[in-house]
């Protein structure tokens, strides 16, 4: 238990550094993490505050596992315990699920680069984040 939540806060802290980073000005990676079309043009256009308030959910991530481990101590209600632990990976599973057009391991655009890393690293990082997720939420 103590290998999958170390893994799982160690890849929300990361991320969130990340989003926090963007929201900053940073530039690394940001341009290779948007879905393009196939005629290079974004298909969203995230703001700074975006990529905010994507970090602060992450962290928040982070801080619920640690706290689901006893490693925080602060009393979260049961029943919020519970709707947390099945809602986070499954958030995640959705993600590497996709839209079927732009994002996840089934969409139809698979020429771009945000598509490759989507198939290569993104997707497949979501559905390690969703089964250690759901491991712990059965543990």
């Amino acid at each position: 238990m103590y290998l999958l939540t170390l893994s799982i806060v160690s890849i929300f802290l990361l991320l969130s550094l990340l989003h926090f980073s963007w929201a900053m000005g940073g530039s690394w990676g940001f341009e290779a993490s948007i879905p393009k079309t196939t005629d290079g043009e974004w298909v969203m256009k995230p703001k700074k505050t975006d990529s905010a308030i994507v970090g602060l959910g992450l962290l928040l991530f982070a801080i619920f596992y640690l706290i689901r481990a006893d490693h925080i101590p602060f009393e979260l209600p049961p029943w919020a315990v519970n709707i947390a632990e099945w809602l986070i990976p499954s958030i995640f599973l959705f993600r590497a699920i996709g839209d079927f057009k732009y994002v996840g391991f089934f969409k139809k655009v698979k020429t771009t680069e945000f598509a490759r890393n989507d198939s290569n690293f993104f997707s497949p990082l979501c559905i390690v984040i969703a089964l250690i997720g759901f491991i712990i939420g059965i543990i």
